[in-house]
């Protein structure tokens, strides 16, 4: 393990290695007592994600803490393949497959949820990337989400509709799938079981009771797009699509949202201008865009300043922050209704995504830089990170 000082260390390092000393002292490649502390100590640091990177001369452990990398620990070269391995048999991988790449998920650990696992080769051996599924009570009703009050009142009004698409859109890490899943279980509530809900799903992320969830696999020849079909002879009545990748996966969702189905999924996008822009693209005609889009909802997650910021000598030791300065996440939302009259023949006309933006701002769109520049001046975030998850300066 690395040598720095633990008086300098953040408390999320200086608790990891309180923890794990002992273990390697008493066996330095006790590999299932270090999957198992790292997994649960992870979860505890409220940990997204868990890295395990293998270099030249040691392997480096990174966890994803409100959306930012941070770096852990260093371990010898000798641990990196028993941990892989460890994870692998957790998972249900093959442990001697070591060239290509593998996923699988760990679901019977005691006290822990659900856990995705997927291994990659690298130059000095297989990296893994743990997924640290959040519990199932942590996917939240709509109204838990943090969206502005008029967006989660547009969208619950869509929810009510039998048919059209809610597309939910930001860059990977934006929440897209917590907004999703809330979605959903806001449906199961106000349906009590008067709908068929649906999803297909690449993976299914948390089970909802009262959504009947499917997993594609290709190796088997079960696609987004084959599972669509084969779902519209279902009987549904809501539909949620993982995500949009492709142009027959967007043909055959838009031929559910306009033949009486709603239809929601998330699509990778960094505006609500720049998806609607890109569904062009992947050759959705525009009358079939704004005929059968209910709204495009775009969302990035900012971290929230801790209290303790007011005071550097206080957050290096905050207890509330673990030391980093912030704490939680702050959800930044823009909408765009495709019902407008001037966004509709903004759309029907073929306007890229820019010329797309300005009539959407022109006809009342409050955008994520709005909404930005306005938790900053009311000390909800910072400069640094608007910049960061945003690209663009507010003071």
């Amino acid at each position: 393990m690395s040598q720095v000082s633990q008086t300098t260390m953040p408390i999320v390092q200086r608790e990891w290695r309180s923890l794990i000393e002992p273990i390697l002292r008493e066996n330095a490649t006790d590999a299932p007592a270090v999957v198992e502390l790292m997994l649960r100590e992870a979860r505890r640091q409220r940990a997204s994600d868990i890295h395990w990177r293998p270099e030249n001369d040691a392997v480096y452990m990174h966890w994803r803490i409100d959306g930012v990398l941070q770096e852990i620990d260093r371990f010898t070269p000798e641990l990196g393949p028993r941990v892989v391995a460890r994870l692998k048999v957790l998972s249900q991988l093959l442990t001697y497959q070591t060239e290509v790449p593998q996923e699988g998920r760990i679901r019977e650990m005691p006290g822990l949820p659900e856990t995705r696992v997927s291994t990659f080769p690298t130059l000095y051996g297989e990296k893994a990337v743990i997924r640290l599924f959040a519990g199932e009570n942590s996917y939240h009703r709509l109204g838990d989400l943090g969206w502005p009050d008029e967006i989660t009142s547009r969208v619950s009004g869509w929810l009510d509709q039998t048919g059209g698409a809610i597309i939910l859109t930001g860059p990977a890490g934006s929440g897209k799938s917590t907004s999703l899943y809330a979605c959903l279980r806001e449906l199961v509530d106000r349906s009590q079981g008067g709908r068929n809900l649906t999803t297909l799903e690449d993976p299914v992320e948390v089970v909802i009771p009262g959504v009947t969830q499917s997993q594609v696999n290709s190796h088997a020849g079960f696609s987004l797009v084959t599972g669509l079909r084969s779902l519209l002879r279902q009987d549904p009545d809501v539909i949620a699509v993982g995500e949009i990748r492709d142009h027959e996966t967007a043909m055959t969702a838009y031929q559910a949202a306009l033949s009486g189905h709603l239809m929601l999924t998330t699509f990778h996008a960094g505006r609500c201008s720049r998806a609607v822009a890109r569904l062009v693209d992947l050759g959705l005609e525009p009358y079939v865009l704004k005929s059968g889009t209910l709204g495009v909802v775009c969302q990035r997650l900012a971290r929230k300043l801790c209290g303790c910021r007011s005071s550097l000598a206080s957050s290096e030791n905050c207890e509330r922050c673990r030391g980093i300065g912030y704490q939680g996440r702050l959800l930044l939302a823009e909408f765009m209704d495709l019902d407008q009259a001037e966004i509709g023949q903004a759309v029907m006309q073929r306007a890229d995504a820019a010329q797309l933006e300005q009539v959407a701002r022109s006809s009342g769109l409050i955008s994520l830089e709005s909404r930005a520049a306005e938790a900053v001046r009311l000390g909800l975030t910072s400069p640094e990170e608007i910049y960061r998850i945003l690209g663009w300066s507010v003071s």
